[in-house]
């Protein structure tokens, strides 16, 4: 893969900040994990991936200060993602889709837990941070910093009645606070306000995506 001294050198960083060596992050294809490119990706020893994650080049699973990190069969995280537990919990749930059209920033500070659920999009160069709750089929779409958000659990983005969706959050600039129903939409550019909260079908008729 690479040369020598370059493998101890890497390995030798990669262990002291608590992740896989190159050849360990090449052999989690052993257990069913896809890595494209294991010199790009870094992955923590302590983070607990299920068969079926695939793992796109330049992604990062980072535990730190006794942090976790759990990810479901199915998830997806694509080039530029980072998920950082710095002493807190982050959850993936299955079939999930992180980071997809300019990567993905999620951390979980220490006593603060992340939990995203099934079958959610989190895409368009957005960031992730405090006590969160993606239900399942939520998304965030677009460059958000967002703190302490809830958005209800519902259908993925493929049901086709958009108002039995999970909640949805998109556009860009700085959410926090915020709580998006199931089958809502709340779209901000600079600012978001829940009273700008749209039935999904304003979006997308049904039938749509």
């Amino acid at each position: 893969m690479t040369d020598l001294p370059f493998r101890t050198a890497a390995d030798a960083a990669r262990s002291r900040h608590g992740f896989l060596t190159l050849d360990e992050t090449a052999a989690l294809a052993e257990r069913g994990i896809v890595v494209f490119d294991p010199a790009s990706t870094l992955v923590a020893r302590a983070a607990v991936l299920a068969e079926g994650v695939t793992l796109w080049p330049a992604t990062q699973v980072r535990c730190a200060d006794g942090g976790r990190v759990e990810i479901a069969e199915g998830a997806v995280l694509w080039t530029g993602t980072r998920l950082a537990a710095e002493g807190g919990i982050i959850t993936v749930g299955s079939a999930t889709s992180i980071g997809e059209e300019g990567g993905f920033t999620i951390v979980a500070e220490a006593g603060r837990t992340i939990a995203i659920g099934a079958e959610a999009r989190l895409r368009g160069g957005g960031t992730l941070e405090g006590e969160c709750g993606i239900g399942d089929g939520g998304q965030i779409i677009g460059a958000i910093r967002a703190r302490d958000i809830r958005l209800g659990a519902g259908g993925s983005w493929r049901e086709p009645d958009p108002d039995r969706r999970g909640g949805v959050l998109k556009g860009v600039g700085v959410a926090r606070g915020l709580a998006v129903p199931s089958g809502f939409t709340l779209q901000g550019f600079g600012v978001f306000d829940v009273a700008d909260l749209k039935p999904q079908s304003f979006f997308h008729p049904r039938g749509s995506r």
